[in-house]
């Protein structure tokens, strides 16, 4: 069994960070384990309060993981400190981690900044070398480049120029009111548009999360760049599809959605219960 390593926050209300990550690898038919950066107390209409991993403990974690159970990929997603990224870098280096997916989640998508410079600083100098392939939305690419994104032209020469620099293949992910769901993916293979299509639903949270784990899971699986960005933007659609509807603001998606069996499905289940 293939098996990957999220490193990211906890979200108490279960539609993002490693809780999303770990539903979508267990549906992707991959073994996941987690490495805890943060334990955030927050639910569909906001984050009420975060106690951050400190790095000696956050050391001892991944320590544990990659001396026991070897991650055929590991996805990154929400580190808000240096000495945080730091270790993470330190122990993806000592390990000789692979396929590594960096979700560089920087500003929010009201456009607040979620790190502090210093921090982001340390991310591009330490983690995005490493990456093998980095998930930026485009605030947060316009952070990398200092470009302004307002066209798909744009998106191209922002990808372009953080693949020059950082040397890691760049999902240039479109929304934020641009292009639409399409995506941009730019490599040392050149560059390629994912056409997506815009699903009308206002339970969004964590797609960002969803969509890094499923292409980490796609690399864990086997699949090269091109291929786990194309699966994973399919089970985000169909994740989103689904049209779950929980909580009091944008809630999560249904990241279960294609499973289907005797523990899952409520009609295998009354046909049991009806012999």
């Amino acid at each position: 069994m293939k098996t990957a390593l999220t490193i990211a926050g906890s979200d108490s209300s279960g539609g993002a960070g490693i809780q999303a990550d770990i539903k979508t690898m267990t549906v992707h038919g991959v073994y996941a384990m987690s490495a805890v950066t943060a334990l955030t107390a927050q639910n569909t209409v906001g984050v009420a309060a975060v106690m951050e991993s400190s790095p000696e403990f956050l050391s001892s974690q991944l320590d544990c993981v990659f001396t026991d159970i070897f991650p055929d990929a590991v996805k990154i997603g929400m580190v808000s400190s240096a000495g945080l990224i730091n270790v993470i870098a330190d122990k993806l280096k000592q390990y000789g981690a692979k396929n590594i997916v960096l979700d560089p989640v920087m500003v929010a998508t009201s456009g607040a900044k979620l790190i502090s410079d210093e921090a982001v600083g340390t991310l591009t100098e330490r983690l995005m070398p490493l990456a093998d392939i980095i998930t930026p939305n485009i605030p947060e690419a316009e952070v990398l480049t200092g470009i302004t994104i307002s066209s798909a032209a744009d998106m191209e020469k922002a990808a372009r120029e953080i693949f020059d620099k950082f040397g890691c293949a760049v999902l240039l992910k479109g929304g934020h009111s641009l292009n639409d769901a399409n995506d941009y993916l730019f490599g040392a293979d050149g560059g390629r548009w994912f056409a997506g299509r815009r699903i009308d639903n206002p339970n969004t949270h964590g797609t960002g999360c969803t969509l890094s784990s499923a292409i980490a899971s796609n690399l864990a699986l086997g699949c090269d760049i091109p291929e786990a960005v194309e699966r994973a933007k399919r089970y985000l659609s169909g994740a989103l599809s689904a049209m779950l509807d929980l909580g009091k603001g944008s809630g999560p998606m249904n990241h279960a959605y294609a499973v289907s069996n005797e523990f899952s499905d409520d009609r295998i289940f009354d046909a049991i219960h009806s012999k």
